[in-house]
């Protein structure tokens, strides 16, 4: 989604989900600061992520905090998948979730051309 991310994720082997995420916002935020204080390939969407035109300070990008949600059984699991690929379609961004360029989707299909890699829910 342009404005926001959902994550399906299993407990991490080393920390908490708290910690995991904690260190993808500062890796992820170090990076678009670098890009914008140094104006390489930033996008005017991810300026719109700060509300801020090019020439404006920097702001927070992300919210203090996530929503998590536990997810105990493999239906949860398909129910939720199905959700976060479906989003963009909903929102009318994409006619179908393999359109969506930035979605698990084709991974979970197994298609070649896949951005996004993944470890597979079962």
């Amino acid at each position: 989604m342009p404005e926001h991310f959902h994550l399906l994720m299993g407990e991490p082997k080393v920390g908490t989900p708290s910690l995991v995420l904690q260190v993808l916002k500062q890796r992820v935020s170090r990076k678009l600061r670098q890009r914008m204080r140094q104006r390489k390939s930033v996008s005017s969407s991810q300026l719109r992520l700060w509300n801020e035109s090019p020439d404006a300070g920097l702001r927070s990008l992300w919210e203090r905090r996530f929503y998590d949600f536990n997810v105990w059984s493999r239906k949860k699991k398909i129910e939720k998948l199905n959700y976060m690929h479906m989003n963009p379609v909903k929102r009318g961004l994409v006619a179908h979730p393999k359109d969506w360029r930035w979605s698990t989707f084709a991974s979970y299909q197994r298609l070649p051309d896949a951005l996004i890699q993944i470890d597979y829910v079962d």
